[in-house]
């Protein structure tokens, strides 16, 4: 059984998803994992490969979601990015977003897009 954290932490995923795909990304891959690392969202639009850190809180009672991606997550990240570029031969622009997902509102969460995050 997932705890209420993992919950919420898939269905901000889901947002993230359905919001990439409005903006014409295709979803290359989901939660990629690389040694300790997990990347979210691998998404691709044209010659633009967007890795994408998903973060969502119930409240920012202790800060906003994005100030939870901390120096060393970014490091992960970036480390299990340049083994997917290498993975998969890619040649062209590449992105850090981070996508911020406040849920105050359950009905209705508030969803923020930071490129180049990092």
């Amino acid at each position: 059984m997932k705890t209420a954290a993992q919950q919420m932490g898939r269905k901000a995923e889901e947002l993230a998803i359905r919001y990439f795909t409005r903006q014409g990304f295709a979803i290359m891959a989901r939660n990629y994992r690389y040694q300790r690392a997990e990347i979210d969202i691998i998404a691709k639009k044209n010659h633009l490969l967007v890795f994408v850190e998903v973060k969502a809180r119930s409240n920012d009672q202790f800060g906003h979601p994005e100030a939870f991606v901390t120096p060393k997550q970014q490091a992960l990240v970036r480390a299990a990015a340049e083994h997917y570029i290498i993975a998969q031969d890619w040649n062209y622009a590449i992105r850090f977003d981070i996508i911020a997902i406040l849920q105050q509102n359950s009905n209705h969460p508030q969803l923020t897009h930071f490129e180049d995050a990092f």
